[in-house]
């Protein structure tokens, strides 16, 4: 990195932390700090809740793995990445069901009403390691733009940005949270229209979108993954499903419904910048984006990096708020049912300085990014007979027990190498990926009817006896 170009990143990471934290607005109540409300206790408000769901789900791993999908498969790996984000409109009309349905106050109460404290524990540990990955997988590629693993700039530049981030979750929490992600929202779209500026003229936008074959093995087995897990993969991440309790039932369920249409549309743009490298040659070497912004000159690079300083920024303040909430609202409420008071802001501070220290360690360590989310999706495969059938039962905790634990069982033995070539579905990369997920979604269902299925044999068994 030249000194101009050095004067350049650093200069513009200062003045994005200073600026982030001068415009947050601080919480003083803890309806404020832990539920998004303004002073006067009033909800937050349709549209600056769906920019906050827009952007703090359009991850800085996220968008570099739709470019490098986009540069390995054309628009097909695009697609497969971008359909992530239709999950987000599944995940609002069936927490619009929950709530409406059954009056739960987060995913935890309604858990615990249906399937018992055990598994709403079992479910909050699925998430707590979640948010952990999120905090270095966004850090990291933000200091992958100011230097290499191993080199001081990288590790400076991704901890700086860490204290910039928690300092304005500690003034405001979720509701400076919200209030930064409308700023970092419009930032990015009008950095990601900057960035497609400069790749269409060279290339055009026929080109840009026949790029790309629907075969399995070019890429479309990881589209069919992608739409197995739009049931599952959301309910997860509190980043997104802790929004779907802030706001009135029905403005939330339009929120989620046309953030989730804007992050389709707004990442499958964003992958175009890997088609760009696969049409033109450019070497990814992981990171499309990076790559791109190189052999554009300066200000294309330095647009790739806004694009991944807000959209890392907006995830990583989201990360921590959620944080804050899990374990200063949710898990003691799973311990004792009395407490309903919501705990100081100084309790959910603390969690914030504790995981923004705690949560970098991974990077330093040097793990890959990539490992943070390519696996999750299908450990938690599970959740999604739980959330698609729980109105066919009123209370069976065997069957959120047997759905879960199966899919955690499958994926852990996917990370491992331990699942049978066989299971693969075509001969494309993600085959055994597909397999996996597709065999496994049939597997957690049966886990997830069985308890019910032999509940009722069981009374007709009695039944049967008696007469």
């Amino acid at each position: 990195m030249t000194t101009i170009e050095a004067m350049v990143f650093w200069g513009f990471l200062l003045v994005y932390g200073v600026v982030m934290y001068a415009l947050s607005p601080r919480s003083r109540t803890a309806e404020s700090f832990y539920r998004g409300a303004d002073d006067q206790g009033n909800p937050v408000g349709q549209w600056s809740l769906t920019a906050s769901l827009f952007i703090s789900w359009i991850f800085a791993k996220s968008v570099t793995n739709a470019a490098n999908l986009g540069a390995a498969y054309g628009v097909v790996g695009g697609l497969a990445y971008a359909s992530y984000w239709l999950s987000i409109p599944v995940a609002g009309y069936i927490i619009y069901l929950i709530r409406t349905q059954t009056g739960a106050r987060s995913l935890q109460d309604f858990l615990t009403s249906r399937f018992g404290r055990l598994a709403a524990l079992a479910f909050a540990a699925a998430v707590l390691i979640r948010l952990y990955n999120e905090v270095w997988s966004n850090t990291a590629v933000v200091g992958g733009y100011f230097g290499r693993p191993g080199e001081w700039p990288y590790y400076t530049a991704a901890m700086l940005f860490t204290l910039f981030t928690l300092a304005y979750s500690l003034k405001g929490g979720l509701r400076s949270s919200i209030f930064t992600d409308v700023i970092q929202a419009v930032v990015f779209v009008f950095f990601v229209g900057a960035v497609l500026f400069l790749i269409l003229p060279a290339n055009g936008p026929g080109a840009l979108l026949g790029s790309g074959e629907f075969r399995l093995e070019a890429g479309f087995d990881l589209l069919l993954v992608a739409l197995l897990q739009l049931f599952s993969y959301p309910f997860h991440d509190p980043v997104l499903t802790d929004r779907g309790f802030v706001n009135k039932e029905k403005t939330m369920l339009k929120s989620f419904v046309v953030a989730g249409l804007l992050g389709f549309v707004a990442v499958f743009i964003f992958s175009l910048v890997g088609v760009h490298a696969r049409l033109n040659g450019i070497d990814a070497m992981g990171n499309a984006p990076a790559a791109v912004g190189q052999s554009l000159g300066l200000a294309a690079l330095f647009f790739m990096s806004v694009v991944m300083m807000t959209s890392a920024g907006s995830t990583l303040d989201s990360t921590f708020t959620s944080l804050a909430k899990s374990l200063a609202v949710d898990l003691p409420r799973l311990a004792s049912r009395a407490r309903e008071r919501l705990p100081s802001l100084r309790l959910g501070a603390v969690v914030m300085v504790v995981f923004a220290l705690l949560g970098n360690l991974p990077m330093f360590a040097g793990t890959d990014i990539l490992k943070a989310t390519t696996i999750s999706g299908t450990m938690v495969m599970g959740l999604a007979p739980v959330f698609l059938f729980y109105s066919v039962t009123r209370w069976s905790p065997w069957s959120f027990h047997l759905s879960f634990w199966s899919g955690l069982t499958l994926g852990v033995l996917l990370a491992v190498g331990l699942i049978p070539a066989s299971w693969a579905i075509g001969d494309g990369k993600y085959g055994l990926l597909l397999g996996v997920n597709a065999w496994g979604f049939l597997i957690c269902t049966a886990g997830f009817f069985l308890p019910l299925l032999l509940r009722r044999l069981a009374g007709r068994s009695l039944a049967a006896g008696e007469a």
